[in-house]
């Protein structure tokens, strides 16, 4: 079975991507699986442009294809905020929690319509010639008041999808599979990989 470098050691996200991903006859490595690699510097402007670096340091490191993912919640009463910096929005090292505990006080007192969010992925993969393919997906939603929801990671409990009336730590993770941000940008991929599978 061919091999792709998976740049990523969230383990949600590797189970995300690896069940996405599944009908396709690829074995996918993340690199938590190797502590000789070393961590990225995530330091793009764009989640694009951290993705690219990411999948391009993979791939120049292992001598093999790599596929990375950067994702960010933007609030359009935040400017876009958190954006590039979903991940530390409360700060280095900070939890799901903090990051959505910031984000709920940030939006307090604030009405259903002046909450309207967007949840963007950015995929890159690159191969050890530097070559790299991009794809990008984004769903719309609200930020909820509360947190709601066991499954899913990150701002999960507050993304509420106004189609199904959940939020995404609601919904079953087929559905979520399906629909999210990173599903449809990884969708767009899928079918560059189907070209080159047998270049892996």
């Amino acid at each position: 079975m061919k091999e792709l470098i998976l740049s990523t050691g969230n383990k949600h996200k590797i189970e995300e991507i690896r069940d996405i991903l599944k009908d396709l006859p690829i074995k996918i490595t993340p690199i938590s699986d190797f502590p000789q690699f070393p961590h990225t510097i995530e330091d793009g402007d764009t989640l694009a442009q951290n993705a690219v670096k990411k999948a391009k340091e993979a791939a120049a490191f292992f001598n093999k294809w790599a596929i990375a993912d950067d994702t960010g919640l933007e609030v359009e009463a935040l400017n876009g905020a958190p954006g590039v910096y979903s991940a530390r929005y409360a700060g280095e090292s900070c939890s799901y929690e903090d990051n959505n505990k910031k984000l709920l006080k940030e939006l307090s007192g604030l009405p259903k319509e002046k909450r309207k969010a967007c949840f963007k992925c950015a995929i890159a993969m690159a191969n050890p010639n530097g070559q790299i393919w991009t794809a990008e997906g984004r769903i719309d939603g609200i930020i909820g008041k509360s947190q709601s929801g066991a499954n899913g990671f990150g701002y999960d409990p507050i993304f509420f999808v106004e189609e199904y009336n959940k939020s995404f730590a609601e919904l079953s993770p087929q559905v979520k599979n399906q629909i999210s941000h990173r599903a449809k940008a990884l969708q767009k991929m899928k079918e560059k990989l189907k070209d080159i599978i047998n270049m892996l």
